[in-house]
């Protein structure tokens, strides 16, 4: 009989279709509803190995999202390419990006070991752990160029927190009303922060951080290497306090990273991230609470978004 947690259920014809991907003798003997998803259903899914063992797979499952065929096309090409990587990436196993076979868009991959840390402890270990990573995520080559990068928003589109520096918001939105500046290519992860890696929790803080996986590949795109650590900055900022945030652009770049030259570009990388993120605080928010930051209300959050903000227009001089 099959096991499995109210929440993690799944749905008859995506159970039906992943039965279809599993070796012969493999049984579902489990399901768990996997939290930290904001626009997609993750599930594990425990694997009865015919030797009386187990291992474990992935459902992502889009319900009623506009862009799920192409997010889906993209993360699978993208784990196509890193097999054999030196990024720790999952494996696809099936895609289904168009709801053939499945109730709803659905890619099915390989677990990946770890969890993801969002915690202060163990911070100052991380952050170098996570310049390094995405290091060796921009200096990975595509033989197909993939499509070209999507601004997540508009000086039009910005929120402004309740009691933010309106000056400094002011000045940010600014910043990204004037066209984007010349870049050299890369392949972005496009939503590279804290929780879409997984760490070996194993380790004792002072040993170091060992990254086990980076997952969530869906947005990856063409771009400079800028989007990626102005996103991972904001992230961290958010999380841990703004100091943080301008903290992993210089690990970025004495991991190797090289990011644009000219202070006026790096800042118009970093208004738009951070004003892209005014528009999903309550999600953010919301997600982290679940994963068991408790205090990271939706205001406490646009707090540390409007000091981020600050920091970085008070550091334009």
């Amino acid at each position: 009989m099959l096991n499995h947690d109210e929440a993690g259920t799944v749905r008859p014809l995506a159970l039906a279709w992943v039965r279809r991907h599993l070796e012969v003798g493999e049984r579902i003997v489990r399901t768990e509803a996997l939290q930290g998803g904001i626009t997609a259903e993750m599930r594990r899914l425990t694997i009865g190995t015919r030797d009386g063992g187990t291992r474990d797979l992935v459902l992502r499952t889009f319900v009623n999202v506009e862009h799920a065929e192409d997010w889906l096309n993209r993360e699978a090409g993208t784990l196509t390419l890193l097999t054999g990587a030196s990024v720790p990436a999952p494996e696809l196993v099936a895609v289904d990006p168009t709801a053939v076979h499945c109730e709803h868009p659905s890619l099915l991959m390989t677990h990946l070991a770890g969890r993801t840390a969002l915690g202060d402890e163990g911070l100052e270990a991380r952050v170098p752990a996570l310049a390094r990573q995405l290091v060796a995520i921009h200096a990975l080559r595509p033989a197909e160029r993939p499509r070209e990068y999507e601004a997540l928003t508009t000086a039009d589109t910005a929120i402004v927190p309740k009691g933010a520096d309106a000056a400094a918001w002011t000045a940010a939105i600014s910043v990204i009303r004037t066209p984007a500046p010349p870049y050299e290519g890369r392949c972005p992860h496009r939503d590279f922060h804290p929780g879409n890696v997984l760490f070996d929790v194993r380790l004792p803080t002072r040993a170091g951080a060992r990254i086990t996986g980076v997952v969530d590949w869906v947005r990856t795109s063409w771009g400079p290497a800028d989007l990626d650590v102005a996103h991972c900055s904001t992230n961290l900022a958010l999380l841990h306090g703004p100091e943080w945030g301008q903290r992993f652009a210089e690990a970025y770049e004495e991991a190797g990273g090289v990011l644009a030259v000219a202070a006026g570009e790096r800042l118009f990388w970093q208004a738009r991230d951070a004003l892209a993120l005014s528009e999903e605080v309550q999600l953010v928010a919301q997600a982290w609470r679940e994963a068991g930051r408790t205090e990271l209300t939706t205001r406490a959050v646009e707090n540390r978004l409007d000091a981020y903000v600050t920091a970085l227009m008070d550091a334009r001089g």
